[in-house]
């Protein structure tokens, strides 16, 4: 089954090489939304069955997002992995005690980040089996 993953970045760039691992390597379809807005609304609309959500975005960060997401019963249930430069220990700490699937540091490989998704989704749907 193909899954539909919504990738959340104000970094074109960034959103190019994650659509273009996803769709070329793991075969799923790949939405983007450059905005916590766009964000929120795609989530609602597509259903997608993950979301990839930066941090570190202008006007709506990834942790506004998420509450939003979480806040909607619509949304509350997609898994959410969170794709961010932040590695500090502390940050890591905060990450583990919001719920979210997991948390893809950056830089990634190119290449490869695909595989760390499956896994994340992986492990996620196992949980929640």
């Amino acid at each position: 089954m193909t899954k539909k993953i919504l990738i959340v970045d104000d970094e074109k760039d960034i959103c190019a090489v994650l659509r273009v691992s996803l769709e070329k390597f793991a075969l799923w379809q790949a939405i983007v939304a450059t905005s916590g807005k766009e964000a929120i609304l795609k989530a609602k609309l597509e259903s997608p069955d993950a979301i990839l959500l930066d941090v570190s975005m202008p006007d709506m960060d990834g942790f506004q997002v998420w509450e939003k997401l979480q806040a909607d019963a619509a949304t509350q249930l997609i898994p959410v992995i969170l794709v961010t430069a932040k590695v500090l220990s502390k940050d890591r700490k905060h990450f583990s005690t919001m719920g979210v699937a997991g948390v893809i540091t950056k830089p990634f490989n190119p290449v490869t980040i695909w595989e760390e998704i499956v896994r994340i989704i992986s492990e996620h749907d196992l949980k929640r089996q």
